[in-house]
């Protein structure tokens, strides 16, 4: 939880490096041993364990902490999950649980050639709320917290509204990579470490986060599945049930591990708000990360 009252475990001065040793996000109930079975098993009490408090010298309720990312490090294993109940999807009813092989040299693979880019960064990140009582890690508020951005990666740069004295900074939830939304509810979850630089801007008068991104590499072509309508997140269900279609179809995978898939690789964009009073909502996954797939879902929906 956040806390105001925390007592920092260090106190630094603005410029300064810190690294940041961090649990994965069930408290390691979790290992790479686990089967589905344990996902009924979690006690969620334990979820999101947060590293830190870090005070910040100077930082006064209007600055703002300016967090560098220069590093984000995982474990060399990772989970992700259809946990019943949560997620974007109702209809899942079954828990399921995918375990990981992390590769660190550009992708992780699935299944079926299947693949997600490896773009390890922190899901959490934020400093106390002014709040007398403790908060919770999520849902992420105007501090930060469980903001899960996904573009949060090392040469990122993230500002936070100052709240109380020092900022008390904390850190947590590692992901090897996620996508936009992350719609099944989990990444891939990992232990890990990350490494930040804290400056101190003052006077910022920030009302919420603001963020830049590391430079990314061009993407290519990409497969897209939308949804319309004016309900937003009926829209976004739409394009979610739409690309689990595609996948289990062309890839041949069932409908759990074509969630996770979503989840970890697909980007949910919102495309069109203006022509009132439909959304219109997309799904998008890189060709890349389809692999030899790619060819059989350009078949199926071009022949």
């Amino acid at each position: 939880m956040w806390n105001k009252n925390h007592k920092p475990v260090l106190e630094i001065d603005s410029g300064d490096r810190v690294t940041f040793q961090i649990q994965e996000v069930t408290s390691s109930q979790l290992t790479r041993k686990s089967t589905s079975d344990d996902i009924a098993k979690l006690d969620v009490s334990k979820f999101y364990p947060l590293t830190g408090p870090v005070r910040l010298k100077g930082a006064r309720k209007g600055d703002a902490l300016m967090v560098d990312v220069l590093k984000v490090d995982t474990a060399n294993w990772g989970w992700s999950a259809v946990i019943p109940g949560l997620g974007a999807l109702e209809g899942f009813n079954e828990p399921f649980l995918w375990t990981w092989k992390v590769s660190k040299k550009g992708w992780v693979n699935f299944k079926h050639g299947l693949r997600v880019r490896y773009r390890p960064f922190c899901g959490v990140m934020g400093v106390a709320p002014a709040n007398d009582v403790p908060t919770e890690v999520m849902p992420p508020g105007f501090h930060g917290g469980n903001m899960d951005v996904r573009h949060l990666t090392a040469g990122s740069r993230l500002l936070l509204p100052v709240q109380v004295d020092g900022g008390l900074f904390s850190v947590g939830d590692v992901h090897a990579a996620q996508g936009d939304g992350e719609v099944c509810v989990t990444a891939i979850e990992c232990p890990g470490a990350v490494t930040v630089r804290i400056g101190l801007i003052k006077g910022a008068n920030l009302e919420a986060p603001h963020y830049f991104t590391a430079p990314e590499g061009t993407v290519g072509k990409s497969y897209v599945t939308t949804g319309i309508g004016p309900d937003l997140m009926d829209s976004c269900k739409q394009a979610i049930s739409r690309m689990i279609l595609e996948l289990t179809e062309s890839a041949g995978i069932s409908r759990e591990e074509a969630y996770i898939f979503c989840s970890v690789a697909g980007d949910l964009r919102v495309h069109e708000i203006v022509d009132k009073p439909n959304w219109v909502v997309g799904l998008m996954i890189a060709q890349n990360s389809f692999g030899p797939v790619w060819k059989k879902l350009v078949d199926r929906r071009t022949r």
